[in-house]
């Protein structure tokens, strides 16, 4: 059994900083990971576990660091790159495409140039409010903390978001005991408020929540299977993709912001190349699958029988049901294989987090001559874009998506292709 370090408190001159990763640096040997920091920086850090530490405080700071956007910043964890210059954010986005692209056998992909997202554009976000002696904080967690930082400002969230945090946080004062945490997962409509709450709350003490005119509807959550109760339905909240209305499931899955998701959106239409046939697994309500069916035909493929529901209605309502129909299954445990893959032109796929190694063998497997895969985890998307490698298929361009400003975090767009073969064994 592998005894746990004591926590240490040691100085550190950052040295690097790698794609995806903090700032890092060496001591006793060993590569130091320490958020908030860059290559020039000097910090007295403490250590959290065997690679990572946490500045106590700097002791010198690089020069040419960015000024931060946010007062929280180096306390919430929500941000952990807004002090870097914007040239070094570039590079250093731009730096986990590569290493994804490489990781998957593609070390010469084309790289499409980084789509950033602007501040204040985020209109999905899921805020943790807590009781406590001096009211409700409500904000985002702080990095490697049970604590919750509450925020008074966001240099991410949407201002239609941010603009309520007030009446938010004195809304959730009657529905908390004292030390009583819940979440809500917030999603900006284009005509109010969807909101979630995430917790074992009584309904009956949301009522201040449920009163609030800037929220369309209020759901809670009764299980970890996705079941909400509905609280409060004031007006049913509409999403647009692509100029397309949809009414969206409570909570349901959506990219984090509308210029990440027109980008998205633009790199996938530029791999299918005039397939006219397309699969989209992993659909969800329609974020692609709507504006693809305005000129191709569509099968759109998930599990969420209520995220197909709404795509069903949205596409009927939008004149496009003749092009788009919707088809219900667990790709994660039955993926398309072998002649149910014959009859496309192309397939999308945009799975979560975990990613698709199943479909992607699949696919590897079949004649389907373009492949447009959609990831929010660069690990994965490399693990499967090999998997589409060792089926023949070349990656054309690699397009990063930054939804996730000042995080680690990066959406990938592949566009791969080859010739159309006859079906594998």
């Amino acid at each position: 059994m592998r005894r746990e370090r004591a926590p240490e408190l040691f100085e550190l001159d950052i040295s690097t900083l790698a794609p995806g990763r903090d700032g890092s640096g060496v001591h006793a040997g060993r590569t130091i990971h320490v958020p908030w920091t860059m290559p020039g920086d000097r910090v007295l850090a403490m250590s959290q576990g065997q690679d990572r530490a946490l500045p106590e405080r700097w002791i010198s700071r690089a020069p040419g660091r960015a000024a931060p956007a946010c007062d929280h910043f180096e306390r919430c964890g929500g941000c952990t790159a807004q002090h870097l210059p914007a040239d070094d954010y570039a590079s250093w986005k731009a730096g986990i495409a590569r290493e994804a692209a490489s990781r998957a056998g593609f070390p010469d992909a084309a790289i499409a140039p980084l789509s950033i997202s602007p501040p204040r554009s985020r209109r999905r976000a899921t805020l943790a409010a807590v009781l406590g002696a001096s009211g409700v904080a409500l904000g985002f967690h702080a990095l490697a903390r049970r604590e919750i930082v509450d925020v008074s400002t966001c240099a991410i969230l949407a201002p239609g978001i941010a603009a309520l945090l007030p009446a938010l946080r004195e809304a959730l004062l009657p529905a908390l005991d004292r030390a009583a945490r819940c979440d809500l997962a917030i999603t900006l409509a284009e005509n109010g408020l969807d909101v979630v709450v995430l917790g074992e709350l009584d309904r009956a003490r949301l009522s201040s929540l449920a009163a609030l005119p800037d929220i369309a509807r209020l759901s809670l959550g009764i299980d970890p299977e996705g079941e909400h109760e509905l609280v409060a339905l004031h007006r049913r909240p509409v999403i647009r993709f692509d100029g397309i209305a949809i009414e969206p499931p409570p909570h349901v899955f959506l990219q984090a912001t509308v210029e990440g998701e027109q980008a998205i959106r633009d790199a996938m239409r530029a791999g299918l190349d005039g397939a006219r046939r397309v699969a989209e697994l992993f659909s969800g309500c329609g974020t692609l699958s709507l504006p693809l069916a305005r000129e191709r035909q569509v099968t759109a493929i998930d599990s969420n029988a209520a995220a197909l529901a709404a795509l069903d209605a949205a596409a009927r309502a939008g004149g496009l049901g003749a092009r788009l129909r919707v088809l219900r299954r667990d790709l994660a445990r039955r993926p398309l294989v072998g002649e149910e893959l014959e009859d496309f032109d192309a397939v999308v796929f945009d799975p979560p987090r975990e990613g698709a190694r199943d479909q992607a063998a699949a696919l590897a497997r079949s004649p389907v001559p373009r492949v447009v895969a959609v990831s929010c985890n660069p690990a994965t998307f490399a693990r499967d874009a090999a998997l589409l490698r060792e089926g023949g298929y070349r990656l054309d361009r690699l397009s990063p998506v930054d939804q996730f400003r000042w995080s680690p975090h990066l959406e990938l767009v592949g566009c791969f292709s080859r010739p159309r073969t006859r079906r594998r064994g």
